[in-house]
């Protein structure tokens, strides 16, 4: 059996997405732009052994709402990818009032100190984003004369403050953003697309959180397009258990930021919520479809065994393709033996199966901005010098959180810190909107004639309200961000 049969068969389940007829994709774990790509109308999942749960799986209609009726078929093209034979990004239908609210608040006062780098804030009082939101992963794709820019990112409503949803907003510039109010439909661009799951055995029943979209294709989905692959957090009920409380902040998983404590628990790390990573599939970015791993729950691994520094959860699980049948997985937990948030990796043939290689990189040094650990690892490959840089969220030894950076040659585990003491993008001034703490960094990297580098990040200011912001680097230079201020003619 070769190592995408064996793959194959670990394949157990997955759940609602739109289908109609069968396609086949034909290169397996590949890239592929999703403007060079087709209109698919079918995603089946194939398996490799002959067994009755594993043999053909067909999808049904996915729905964001909980209890919708699945069976109700409507338009499958809704995506903004245009057919093989079009060069230019092509949108859909308008986007109706309706279900956007205005652009992203903002205004021409951004270059003042309270909301410099703002590029997306709370939704409106009943949207279901409109009390808090963060962990942006930022997508941008090119024509010959168009771009176009997608941000999937975890927002929680005032009116079901237990639990998040993932959702999409979309751009033509990736700083002017246009989102839903509600869960998107079948001619929508932007809303909430992936609650958390209905199923009680499963890992994701209370929060989730997106951490990486990979656009890829696989032997084990049979279709004509690319398809989004979506790693993200899931939290369950399940408490980690911690046998005493040794740290000068409060550690929480997930982490909350708005003012009202919504689980009613007490500061400390006596308990927090068991996390593990997860995987989705779409054919538009728009409908996802679960996959459930080797886990009992349908994550992808569990944490580690009693005395491994990954014992506690695994969170944030970031995706890198690094070459055909070599994906890594930049993952962060909390080292309860060294007292600190650590970034570990593991690696895949087939990005479903996956095995640990390890913890890279824990604390820095004494009165640095990451003392007491490492987490929320973003990683891309520079395409000008083939060396990985990390953006990564750095925990204070008062608990305060700045992103800096470090870069690698491998990708593996010679990672080398950009700053010592100095982050590359700290808290705001006093008044700034992100003055308690900047995190979840995502890069990317401009072309063109542009050469810099773009840092989307979340921002927790104004007594724990939250906000997407955006950093420029200087050029080529990225051991250090500014926040955006607005274009410059």
């Amino acid at each position: 059996m070769d190592a995408a049969s064996a793959a194959a068969s670990s394949l157990k389940t997955v759940k609602a997405l739109t289908i109609s007829t069968t396609q086949k994709i034909s290169n397996p774990t590949a890239f592929i732009p999703p403007w060079l790509s087709t209109k698919p109308n079918i995603l089946t999942l194939y398996a490799s052994n002959s067994s009755s749960r594993n043999s053909v799986l067909r999808l049904t209609r996915c729905s964001t709402k909980p209890d919708t009726n699945t069976g109700n078929e409507t338009d499958q093209n809704s995506t903004i990818e245009p057919d093989s034979n079009s060069k230019t990004l092509k949108p859909t239908s308008p986007i109706s009032d309706e279900s956007l609210s205005s652009l992203s608040p903002l205004s021409s006062s951004a270059s003042s100190s309270s909301s410099r780098g703002l590029v997306f804030g709370l939704g409106p009082a009943n949207s279901w984003d409109s009390a808090e939101i963060g962990s942006p992963v930022v997508k941008r794709f090119l024509s010959d004369e168009e771009e176009r820019w997608y941000m999937w990112y975890y927002g929680r409503s005032n009116g079901n403050p237990a639990s998040d949803s993932i959702g999409l907003a979309v751009s033509r510039n990736g700083i002017h953003w246009e989102r839903g109010g509600g869960a998107i439909g079948s001619s929508g661009e932007a809303g909430s697309v992936m609650s958390c799951s209905k199923d009680w055995w499963a890992f994701d029943t209370e929060n989730i959180r997106p951490c990486e979209v990979v656009v890829m294709s696989s032997t084990k989905v049979r279709a004509s397009s690319a398809v989004y692959w979506l790693y993200y957090t899931g939290y369950s009920s399940e408490k980690a258990e911690f046998s005493e409380n040794s740290l000068e902040f409060s550690l929480k998983n997930p982490e909350r930021f708005c003012i009202d404590d919504v689980n009613g628990e007490t500061d400390g790390v006596e308990k927090i919520s068991k996390s593990l990573p997860g995987l989705a599939i779409s054919q538009d970015g728009r409908h996802w479809a679960r996959i459930e791993g080797e886990h009992h729950s349908g994550a992808l691994f569990d944490v580690g065994s009693e005395r491994e520094w990954d014992n506690s959860f695994i969170a944030a699980p970031q995706v890198v393709f690094h070459g055909s049948g070599d994906l890594r997985m930049y993952y962060h937990s909390f080292d309860l033996e060294n007292g600190e948030f650590g970034i570990g990796i593991a690696r895949s043939r087939d990005g479903i199966k996956w095995v640990k290689m390890g913890k890279i990189m824990g604390g820095g040094g004494s009165g640095s901005f990451d003392q007491l650990g490492v987490m929320n690892a973003r990683v891309v490959r520079n395409r000008k010098d083939g060396k990985y840089v990390m953006a990564y969220e750095g925990v204070a030894a008062d608990g305060g959180r700045s992103i800096g950076l470090a870069v690698s040659s491998t990708g593996l585990k010679d990672w080398q810190r950009l700053q010592d003491e100095a982050a590359a993008l700290m808290a705001s001034v006093e008044d700034g909107w992100d003055n308690e703490g900047v995190g979840s960094p995502y890069l990317v990297q401009m072309d063109g004639d542009v050469d810099e580098w773009r840092l989307y990040y979340r921002g927790v200011g104004n007594g724990g309200r939250t906000g997407i912001g955006m950093a420029v680097s200087q050029g080529s230079d990225i051991t250090s961000f500014r926040r955006w201020t607005g274009f410059h003619i």
